[in-house]
């Protein structure tokens, strides 16, 4: 009999139609059987010796949450034994739609019961969702970046590598390569309680840098010392091999899906290795050949994935977070058909909006590695970009402005969304924060309610200082001291201006929008919080309601 080593993972779901994501003990015939007599079927293909399968199912019943069944060579795996059967749930035309995000989850479980960095807000929604079935739930987890965490492993996990290799020669006790990556997703996924969340909510992901390493294409300069390393070219492989597996392939539909080319030689391969190896050697050398992003049209709600992590320019002359090509596939993504949507949301790993001082900070920093103040000042500029982590939008001043002149264009359009809202993670608190453009960019009418809304982590920390360094991020004397970086660094003008309006907030924690036709667009942040003797609890930190508040504005 079969094993059914990982998942199901629900990736998929429209009104009739949805993609399940299982691991297999060896080759096998994965099935989806479902209670209403939706179903589908799918042969395994390999990877480094794991075996897999995306299931995709059709004939679901529209608006309605089927129990279904996952079987392997015609033997039950799914549900467990005494467990209540997975549902599929499909979307009803006209009903609102539920967006939990959040990003950084470091998996590790706490030893002796006390977990260090507090309660997963993962697990606390999961195990909320079981203890209340009818209980409001989200229609789909957007996940920001950092869903394993290559460069810092658990005690368990330096174990297991301490039993494979020598933890003195580098790369130590982080990743190195495919194999290892396939304990991490099991240490994390094989959680019961995200399992039993990933299996009923479908997902979308998005790489960040702990996914590969951290500070992950910060600079050519940090690009070219790394690939000196005798361990990174493993590294490098087999993260993006894995992250292919694991969690891109599960970002399409199944009419991408169909039309994928390496997807549909892989599984004629059967054994799909050399083929997945040959495509990330490709991805690697060439950021522009292949494309991350993505996008999810969720009734009347468009999301775009940008991937601000592998596309990424970095000569320092024409640096961008985001290549040309993808950016411009990106800009045609939100353009098209404005009329078909009420929403968009734009998911990023990266704010695209800082604190402020932290902001002028980074364009500062970029201007010195670039040679604004010479030689002296941009070897310094590396040493501390890399230190500091100076490598969001704001550290690629042109990507930062195209991103702010494609927001304004969608505002312009005559059919604009009701909002326009940048879903990011990675800074380990939670904040909203709202644009301003000048009225030639933005003129007077009724536009798009924008925001920044940032939350993470859903599973980690921030030491003190980090937090109070952030604090003042916000403050006026942060303000002041932006201000004088970036004329010292002689930095252009930005295209809008910003303000906070809600947070910072610090903890483990969710935000989960919820969004229906052009008059609801609704904002929760929940932090998971340890009940004396009651376990965890999600315990709401902020609610609001976007369109009451005028996030637009204009200098």
């Amino acid at each position: 009999m079969a094993e059914l080593r990982l998942g199901p993972l629900l990736r998929y779901a429209d009104g009739t139609r949805a993609t399940v994501w299982v691991e297999t003990g060896g080759p096998c015939k994965a099935e989806v059987r479902c209670a209403d007599g939706a179903g589908g079927s799918s042969r395994t293909w390999s990877v480094g010796g794991h075996h897999y399968a995306l299931v995709a199912v059709d004939g679901l019943t529209p608006g309605a949450a089927t129990p279904y069944r996952v079987l392997l060579d015609g033997d039950e795996v799914w549900p467990l034994p005494g467990a209540s059967a997975s549902t599929i749930r499909t979307p009803r035309p006209g009903a609102a739609l539920r967006v939990a995000f959040g990003s950084c989850r470091w998996a590790a479980k706490p030893g002796g019961g006390h977990d260090p960095v507090g309660p997963d807000a993962l697990d606390t929604l999961s195990r909320r969702l079981d203890a209340r079935p009818d209980a409001e739930r989200p229609d789909i987890l957007v996940l920001l970046g950092d869903q394993v965490y290559a460069d810092e492993t658990s005690e368990a996990t330096r174990l297991w590598l301490a039993g494979r290799r020598d933890l003195d020669v580098p790369p130590g006790d982080q990743i190195a390569d495919y194999e290892e990556y396939t304990h991490l997703y099991d240490e994390s996924w094989l959680d019961p309680e995200v399992r039993r969340l990933m299996a009923s909510v479908p997902s979308c992901m998005i790489f960040d840098d702990h996914d590969v390493i951290d500070d992950w294409n910060t600079s050519a300069a940090w690009l070219a010392s790394i690939r000196t390393a005798p361990w990174w070219r493993e590294r490098i492989l087999g993260g993006l091999m894995s992250y292919w597996v694991y969690q891109h392939l599960g970002n399409l539909s199944p009419d991408e899906l169909a039309t994928d080319p390496l997807y549909a030689a892989v599984r004629e391969a059967g054994d799909g290795t050399e083929l997945l190896r040959g495509f990330a050697e490709r991805a690697d050398a060439d950021p522009a050949a292949v494309r991350w992003s993505y996008r999810r049209d969720l009734g009347r709600t468009r999301l775009l994935m940008v991937d601000s992590r592998a596309a990424r320019v970095l000569e320092e002359q024409s640096r961008a977070l985001v290549d040309p090509e993808e950016m411009e596939w990106v800009r045609r993504q939100a353009l098209d058909g404005t009329d078909a949507y009420d929403h968009l949301l734009i998911g990023t790993s990266l704010p695209w909006l800082l604190p402020p001082a932290v902001h002028d900070a980074e364009g500062w920093n970029a201007a010195l590695c670039a040679g604004e103040r010479g030689p002296r000042w941009a070897r310094l500029g590396e040493k501390l970009r890399r230190r500091a982590d100076l490598e969001h939008w704001s550290a690629f001043p042109r990507s930062f402005a195209e991103l702010a002149d494609l927001i304004a264009e969608v505002g312009r359009a005559k059919d604009a969304p009701a909002t326009v809202l940048v879903l990011s993670g990675d800074v380990h608190h939670a904040y909203v924060a709202e644009p301003r453009w000048p009225r030639e960019a933005l003129p007077e009418g009724p536009r798009p309610v924008v925001a920044q809304l940032t939350c993470s982590p859903m599973h980690n920390s921030v030491p003190a200082p980090i937090r109070a360094g952030f604090r003042f991020g916000w403050s006026r004397a942060g303000r002041l001291l932006g201000r004088a970086l970036a004329r010292h660094g002689r930095l252009a003008a930005d295209p809008i201006g910003w303000r906070k309006t809600g947070g910072p907030w610090f903890g483990n924690q969710l935000m989960t929008l919820t969004l229906g036709g052009r008059d609801t667009a609704l904002l929760r942040l929940e932090q998971a919080r340890q009940e004396d003797g009651d376990g965890a609890r999600l315990v709401p930190a902020d609610e609001r309601d976007l369109l009451q508040r005028p996030a637009h504005g204009r200098q």
